[in-house]
């Protein structure tokens, strides 16, 4: 059984220990919420930071960011990495703007039947936007919750029912104390309970971490997990097609051969794949034969 006074614990360390994060200021809009959570998807939040501050500088309102262009969009995504996203967020601020006056839904419901909007964004926003009772489920919950609730090391590659189950028990009923402790979750796993190097002496729930009382046992899932890399991939092949074309004025663009010779890569055909798939996902566009550039 775990201890009664957990939410408590959590709430009060994170009150002392919270990060002054850009979206966490008062007055930020349930908007810039929204922007905060779908940047910071598979990125660090340090590179988020100032790439988010410009953003909701020049677009504060759904309204600016979808009558952007997507040229536009694409240079100020900067690289943040899978800049499909930048697009799916120009397309959810169409949706917010014509289907719910501008305003972003307050519901769960209503959330995830946003463009680029799934389910851990939904509960994200309803959660840090409106402050209402939600279950947040991030890599860096579900690993504190893992080792406090579970005693594993690490959670298991995808969410399980029984793991959702769980934490849901574990939510506090009351929406202002779940806010709280989704907020002290997430923060406990970005800064504390982290995957590689835990530090378990500054952990407030280390006295009722059953991974730490039960000796830290290895991760069971190790032999299921896939180690990304990027340098060589047809990712990065991509991030520097795009990182190239940023570079254009509006109505810029450059043959294929100027555009693919330039990017370093030991495949001959990465660059021609990077392309192609770029064009596929509408993050290029063929402006004549042979020439490319960013969509318009």
């Amino acid at each position: 059984m775990l201890s009664p006074d957990l939410h408590a614990t959590v709430a009060a360390w994170y009150t002392v220990n919270a990060r002054d994060l850009p979206w966490r200021r008062p007055g930020t809009t349930a908007w810039g919420v929204l922007v905060s959570e779908v940047m910071s998807q598979q990125t660090p939040v340090a590179r988020v930071a100032p790439v988010w501050e410009a953003w909701m500088s020049r677009w504060p309102r759904p309204e600016d960011l979808a009558g952007a262009s997507p040229a536009d969009v694409l240079r100020a995504w900067q690289r943040l990495g899978y800049p499909r996203r930048a697009l799916r967020l120009r397309e959810c601020a169409a949706a917010v703007v014509e289907r719910f006056g501008g305003a972003v839904p307050t519901t769960e419901e209503e959330l995830v039947s946003l463009p680029g909007v799934g389910a851990y964004t939904a509960a994200a926003v309803a959660s840090f936007a409106h402050r209402r009772r939600a279950l947040v489920l991030d890599t860096n919950v579900r690993r504190v919750l893992g080792r406090v609730a579970e005693g594993r090391a690490l959670p298991p590659p995808g969410l399980t029912v029984a793991e959702r189950a769980r934490a849901a028990e574990l939510l506090p009923a009351e929406p202002a104390l779940s806010v709280r402790w989704n907020e002290g979750l997430m923060e406990l796993g970005a800064l504390v309970c982290t995957a590689r190097s835990p530090r378990c002496d500054a952990c407030p729930l280390a006295d009722r971490c059953r991974w730490l009382l039960a000796g830290s046992p290895p991760d069971e899932h190790s032999a299921r997990r896939r180690t990304q890399r990027w340098h060589g991939t047809d990712r990065q092949a991509r991030g520097r097609v795009m990182a190239r074309l940023r570079e254009l004025p509006d109505d810029g663009d450059l043959a294929q051969e100027e555009l693919l010779a330039p990017l370093g890569m030991a495949d001959p055909e990465q660059p021609r794949r990077a392309l192609a798939s770029l064009l596929a996902d509408g993050l290029v566009a063929e402006r004549g034969p042979g020439r490319y550039g960013l969509p318009r």
